[in-house]
């Protein structure tokens, strides 16, 4: 007897292990009952779907079984294989989630890190200003290279320190140049009075 019930199995388009159970029930009629387990489905909602269960004659298995579950194995296999990508994607979007954070995290510390040298340097500066060290205020302005989104009130920084420390500089060489030329005209005057000296000397 050629009943082709595998055949058929075969041709149900299904992804796990296909469970049969039959059993005996009232007046001759069958209690067949069929559950599709994925275990490559890790998510735990798939045991919440229930088994189905029908209740019929041999003949009316014989003529309709396969029509019967057909649709409803192919409806619960393809729900399960997609419960198990959710759970993939799922797993893939907290992964980048957590890589992102993290990028983030690294981000705005090394920003918060930046941000405390800028200020660092700006306050010396204006220590070093308020003692009148101009030019050692000057050089603890940060940087332009380091700090190029700051250029503006940087280079505004550098250019009133530059300002105040410049021009007193400048008189202050001039001065130190004044007394070398004194002394210069000093030992001028002097030389004559040594020649002097030397002509007495040979006529005696």
């Amino acid at each position: 007897m050629n009943t082709n019930f595998f055949n058929q199995i075969a041709q149900l388009n299904f992804t796990g292990v296909l469970q049969l159970n039959i059993s005996k029930g009232a007046e001759n009629n069958l209690v067949v009952s069929i559950i599709l387990n994925n275990e490559q489905c890790g998510d735990n909602a798939k045991n919440l779907i229930p088994p189905l269960t029908f209740n019929a004659t041999p003949q009316e298995f014989d003529d309709g079984f396969f029509e019967q579950i057909t649709a409803p194995i192919q409806t619960v296999s393809g729900l399960m294989v997609d419960m198990e990508k959710f759970l993939k994607q799922m797993e893939e979007v907290k992964k980048q989630s957590a890589m992102e954070k993290e990028k983030a995290d690294k981000q705005k510390k090394e920003q918060e890190g930046k941000d405390k040298k800028f200020k660092d340097g700006m306050a010396k500066a204006e220590e070093l200003e308020k003692e009148g060290k101009f030019r050692e205020a000057w050089m603890k302005v940060p940087e332009i290279t380091e700090f190029p989104e700051k250029a503006d009130e940087i280079r505004k920084r550098k250019n009133a320190l530059s300002d105040k420390f410049a021009t007193p500089s400048l008189f202050g060489a001039m001065e130190e140049v004044k007394p070398e030329l004194q002394q210069e005209e000093e030992v001028t005057v002097d030389y004559p009075t040594d020649e002097t000296e030397e002509e007495e000397e040979e006529e005696y």
